[in-house]
């Protein structure tokens, strides 16, 4: 297992994003990204759908315009016990010097602090253990550029 701490960055290949912050969160079940104009579609028969993945900080803020496909949707029950229907897709994570495939529900969080949140369903599949007591412990990932089609300029 890899130690990583609260706060780790990461790269989201098939999407062309690298260089994202996350915020570890072990209390959450489902991984979060922070989207908007989420329009889903078809293509060759098959659910997909197309946001802005809204990177960066807020002083510094990125936006990329992506496609991915859709897995389902999701019921999710914030902190707060508020309850939001949302698109869940699939794509690839590099955290450190691990690649794996990570659900995101695609979520409005430009009033968080970080744009993607690491729940653990995925700390499980990516076998990552979390020290609180660090941050930013893993090497930023690096990444060839995808041949996927999922990542929209």
């Amino acid at each position: 297992m890899t130690v990583i701490g609260l706060r780790e960055w990461v790269a989201l290949p098939d999407l062309g994003v690298a260089g994202l912050r996350a915020k570890i969160d072990t209390g959450a079940s489902t991984s979060s990204l922070h989207a908007t104009d989420i329009e889903p579609f078809e293509r060759e028969g098959e659910s997909w759908v197309r946001f802005t993945a809204h990177l960066g900080t807020v002083v510094q803020l990125r936006h990329r315009r992506c496609e991915a496909p859709l897995v389902t949707m999701k019921t999710i029950k914030s902190s707060n016990g508020h309850a939001q229907k949302r698109y869940v897709v699939s794509t690839t994570l590099a955290l450190g010097d691990r690649v794996w495939r990570v659900e995101f529900t695609l979520a409005c969080r430009k009033s968080m602090r970080y744009r993607l949140l690491l729940g653990s369903k995925a700390l499980i599949d990516g076998q990552l253990v979390v020290n609180p007591g660090i941050k930013y412990v893993q090497d930023k990932p690096v990444f060839p550029v995808s041949t996927s089609s999922t990542g929209v300029a």
